[in-house]
């Protein structure tokens, strides 16, 4: 039933947009998730800002000041993670376009720094062992596919998750075990974290970079889920002495 004569309505409340016009709303969507990725940004920035003033304070041990760098580092991870949506313009990753390019990383070093922040947040202990190696590979990318597996393997386990980044025939694997039930304990009730573990996604991270996800039974008796990455020759550092500082910056 319309309103009646006299009567103004929100423009907004048109189910199709303003004025109704079907494009509308889209356009307004977009709008609020720009503006809303400008304030995540802004917080972020502020929140580096403030971690970054306490890491070189006087006042401060350094137990502590090794926990504010994490925080530090976890920050600017995700500022880099917003950084790639904005690139994206808000479009989904499913309209053909290739995925960013690849770089060449350590890979050992990224896993190791995933590992660090994982410590922090979990009482289990989480062992990690690695030599150099590098690979070709978005470094958000891979941050995001062994963040997942860690998370996943330290929330299923009964007290230990072992972390190994190992070099082998041209391929890069970083391998995470757990001890927990395993992928095929208990198929009457299904595996805690099972269904959020999103083996999908990490799939699809790194197989876009030619790399491949293996996913078995380890020694502890839990899962062991390895990922393989394409290895890459280390870097000339008289070529290039910055060629280390693969890191995204904010």
């Amino acid at each position: 039933m319309g309103a009646p004569a006299g009567v103004g309505t929100l423009a907004g409340a048109d189910p199709r947009g303003f004025h109704g016009e079907p494009g509308a709303d889209r356009a307004e969507h977009v709008l609020w998730r720009r503006r809303l990725r400008h304030d995540i940004r802004h917080e972020l920035g502020t929140i580096i800002m403030l971690a970054s003033a306490v890491v070189v304070a006087d006042d401060i041990g350094d137990t502590s000041r090794a926990r504010v760098e994490q925080i530090l580092g976890e920050t600017r991870w995700l500022d880099h993670l917003l950084r790639q949506l904005d690139e994206d313009g808000g479009r989904d990753r499913d309209d053909g376009r290739p995925p960013p390019g690849p770089e060449r990383i350590r890979v050992d070093e990224l896993t190791a720094e995933v590992v660090t922040g994982m410590r922090l947040a979990t009482a289990h202990e989480v062992c990690f062992t690695g030599g150099e190696a590098w690979a070709h590979m978005d470094p958000v990318a891979l941050w995001r596919a062994v963040r997942n597996v860690l998370d996943n393997a330290c929330r299923v386990a009964e007290g230990r998750v072992n972390v190994r980044v190992e070099a082998d025939r041209g391929w890069v694997a970083v391998q995470v075990d757990d001890d927990g039930p395993g992928f095929g304990a208990h198929r009457d009730r299904p595996r805690p974290g099972l269904a959020s573990l999103g083996l999908g996604i990490v799939h699809d991270l790194i197989s876009g970079y030619g790399g491949s996800l293996e996913i078995r039974t380890c020694e502890m008796g839990g899962a062991r889920v390895r990922m393989l990455l394409p290895a890459a020759p280390p870097p000339d550092p008289a070529a290039d002495p910055h060629a280390d500082d693969w890191r995204p910056h904010p």
